[in-house]
């Protein structure tokens, strides 16, 4: 991989990952036919590793121009159409973990809506990492949404087999003007995957692109979300949730550029760590010379289940224009006592009991996700979580 060597590896602040070696990666040809995580008859597609296991697009919509595809297919099918979006984002240039996804991908899911769409169903989209033949996963997810469509989007990415190996996953998406697109995901790659996900918008004159972002895994991981706010009246909140358990490091870093006037950019975040786990929100606002009328402010808060818990809230506002407003809070703290035990007394053990403060505290994120599966999913998950009891302190 000759190609990216020369340039730096991505900076998260208070992460430590150079052990990870997540510019070594080898791609997978690994591949699982069976579908496992939409359901029949949902509009979306299911690609675990190299193979399609599901693809249902409504023939209406095919007849108005929407592709939902692998990326294999789609350059096969449509190559002219999928090089005007790949790296529009994102540059190649951007670091060393970019420039290797840019060049070496070979799998993930491209999608195009055409501008005055109507699309009444959630699209769902699944791409799970096949880690049964010790290689590494390296895919793509583009996503164009054109004039005037509103879509939302609810992804999944899991882990499906037991070697130890690494994921690299890059999504962007265009939002062209007046779009209206929100992107719910849950990450669940399991404890053999290492990852590195970077998600990616850009948001286009009165365009809003919101994210509802759930980070489940079990393995190590960093995660950047980011918005590129570039024209009038551009929106973007950002509103993260995730959970942290055993001995696991997750660092997530969300960003919002604003550079168009009037554009509105906000974070959320909301986090909680169980055993010996290690949860970094790092978050950026940045407003650019020129964007007048601009509104940046964040907000993130981390919840400790443990006393051997390591937790970090970190915000940073870089603003070069007077007529704008911003702020930002943070904060990382232990469980509230008296909240455990005004559930205990009644009743509740202390299980249910940190179960329902764990949904409490991610409840503004997870009533926004799409469908009553994505919420039960993340419900599913904090149940996982919290399952072994005797780890949790």
């Amino acid at each position: 991989m000759n190609k990216t060597v020369e340039l730096d590896m991505p900076i998260f602040p208070k992460v430590r990952y150079s052990g990870w070696h997540l510019d070594e990666i080898e791609p997978s040809l690994a591949e699982v036919k069976e579908r496992h995580y939409i359901n029949d008859q949902a509009f979306g597609i299911e690609v675990n590793g190299q193979a399609t296991a599901y693809q249902h697009v409504p023939d209406a919509l095919t007849a108005q121009g929407v592709r939902v595809m692998s990326m294999l297919k789609a350059q096969a099918l449509c190559p002219e159409l999928l090089s005007q979006y790949v790296g529009q984002v994102i540059p190649a240039t951007t670091d060393r973990l970019v420039a290797q996804n840019f060049h070496y991908f070979n799998t993930g899911i491209f999608v195009y809506i055409p501008d005055d769409t109507q699309v009444d169903d959630v699209l769902q989209l699944a791409l799970n990492h096949v880690a049964t033949q010790g290689q590494d996963m390296m895919a793509r997810i583009v996503i164009y949404v054109g004039r005037r469509v509103k879509l939302s989007i609810f992804q999944q990415m899991h882990t499906l087999g037991e070697v130890k190996s690494k994921a690299s996953v890059v999504i962007e998406i265009i939002a062209a003007t007046s779009a209206q697109v929100t992107y719910a995901n849950v990450d669940a790659f399991s404890d053999v995957t290492t990852a590195y996900i970077n998600r990616q918008a850009l948001v286009t004159e009165h365009a809003t692109v919101n994210w509802e972002n759930a980070s489940f895994n079990d393995g190590n991981v960093i995660t950047q979300l980011e918005s590129h706010l570039r024209a009038e009246g551009a929106t973007s909140h950002a509103e993260v949730i995730a959970l942290s358990s055993k001995k696991q490091v997750q660092g997530i870093m969300t960003t919002v550029e604003n550079s168009g006037r009037h554009s509105v950019g906000h974070i959320f975040q909301r986090g909680v760590i169980l055993n010996r786990s290690k949860l970094v929100f790092n978050g950026i606002g940045r407003i650019i010379k020129g964007a007048k009328g601009a509104d940046a402010q964040q907000e993130s808060r981390v919840l400790m289940l443990s006393r051997r818990a390591r937790g970090d809230a970190n915000p940073l506002l870089l603003i070069d224009e007077n007529d704008v407003t911003a702020g930002h809070a943070a904060s990382v703290g232990q469980i509230d006592e008296n909240q455990m035990y005004y559930l205990m007394s009644r009743g509740i053990s202390k299980k249910i009991a940190r179960k329902l403060v764990i949904r409490g505290f991610m409840g503004e994120v997870l009533a926004k996700m799409p469908t009553k599966f994505a919420q039960q999913l993340i419900i599913d998950e904090i149940e996982r979580k919290l399952q072994d009891e005797n780890e949790t302190s």
